[in-house]
């Protein structure tokens, strides 16, 4: 008797990023890989991410216009992704950040694809309500009535999309943030010879992160401690309108506030030669930051908001701030730096087992794994 073979389920993961594809996502691809399934990457062409990603996967270059709201550049994204699926034909799409969980899911429905999507956090676009703001709860509505699952990564933006009806709660379903690698992000002591009390900030340079309230903490700590070194990593320019200029980020440098170390694919060793870490946001999702520098035994500060306030234990691993609160922040800076190192060590430890317990990647791509199983009924 002739043996049938099974046909190998194709799963297309889209993202508006491939750095963000590479850095947060790679892992679930080869674990999806390692348990059978084809996996397809679909995002914007980065002529380093999206070659490491070829290395392992088949990628596909997608015009995403992550930010913008012409349209024309949306409809032109729209069609692309029903062409790819066309030839691609996936059994299940994986769908992050805002414009694939919208218009891939939407195209999704129409071609009678599978698809789930990650609510990764709601951004400005929520934080300050406009038209946009309305218009895009109209598609989120329409594009999640045709996913399978949801997941948030806050019981608060659950909570809301189901208030507001843009999601049946049924569908829903909560993630750890997207996880740490554990044996990536490994404690690693600071370089002995260092002898600066350093704060790290570690967002794209954007208001809605904090920012402008991390400087006019600064101000205030330079007047009452000395040898204190306040530095931040991430992307400047971004295209958003909240975003810090060049010419105010210069500024700062030039002034002695902050030292600015760009961006880098290793943030472990930053994070490393760090004694706190700080991320003083107006909302999150899960701020992988946060996540990380606990998983490296560093204490963190970070505001009393959705997001932020699920990683740390006020206190224990850290401490929380009140929003937009330059004298709560520097006060809560203040104390961190008042801490003896064993007290600093005690908060590192907590960090650390808190991630292990609750954030670990393996959590989310277990969570991955089931629901796939469960809406390809395998």
């Amino acid at each position: 008797m002739r043996e049938q073979t099974v046909k190998c389920k194709t799963i297309v993961i889209v993202l508006n990023n491939s750095w963000y594809a590479y850095n947060f996502r790679f892992n679930l691809a080869r674990s999806l890989k390692v348990n059978g399934y084809k996996v397809v990457f679909i995002a914007p062409y980065d002529e380093k991410y999206s070659e490491l990603i070829k290395h392992e996967f088949d990628v596909f270059d997608i015009n995403i216009d992550a930010k913008g709201i012409n349209p024309l550049s949306d409809l032109r994204t729209l069609i692309s992704l029903y062409k790819l699926y066309k030839i691609i034909k996936p059994d299940i799409v994986l769908n992050f950040t805002i414009k694939p969980n919208i218009y891939s899911s939407i195209i999704s429905g129409l071609l009678g694809i599978k698809s789930i999507s990650n609510i990764t956090g709601l951004g400005t676009l929520f934080i300050k309500q406009s038209f946009i703001t309305k218009v895009a709860k109209f598609l989120y509505k329409i594009a999640l009535g045709f996913n399978s699952k949801v997941f948030f990564q806050n019981k608060d933006d659950k909570n809301l999309f189901i208030k507001n009806k843009l999601v049946l709660k049924e569908k829903t379903d909560l993630l750890p943030g997207s996880g740490v690698d554990l044996n990536k992000f490994i404690p690693v002591g600071k370089n002995e010879n260092d002898k600066k009390f350093k704060f790290l900030l570690i967002a794209r340079l954007l208001k809605d992160k904090g920012i402008l309230e991390f400087i006019e903490a600064i101000k205030i700590i330079k007047k009452k401690s000395k040898n204190i070194e306040f530095q931040i990593l991430g992307a400047v320019r971004v295209e958003n309108k909240t975003a810090i200029t060049k010419y105010e980020l210069q500024t700062w440098i030039e002034e002695g506030l902050v030292k600015y170390l760009g961006t880098t694919d290793n943030v472990q060793a930053i994070i490393a030669n760090s004694d706190c870490v700080v991320l003083p946001s107006y909302r999150e999702g899960t701020p992988r930051s946060l996540l990380e520098a606990c998983a490296m035994k560093k204490p963190i500060i970070a505001t009393n908001v959705v997001g932020c306030k699920e990683v740390v234990v006020d206190g224990v691993n850290g401490y929380l701030c009140k929003v937009k609160n330059v004298n709560d922040l520097a006060n809560k800076m203040k104390m961190m730096i008042d801490l003896s190192d064993d007290e600093r060590i005690t908060m590192g430890k907590a960090g650390r087992k808190k991630i292990v317990k609750e954030f670990d990647e393996k959590i989310v791509i277990d969570k991955y794994l089931e629901s796939i199983k469960e809406i390809l009924k395998l």
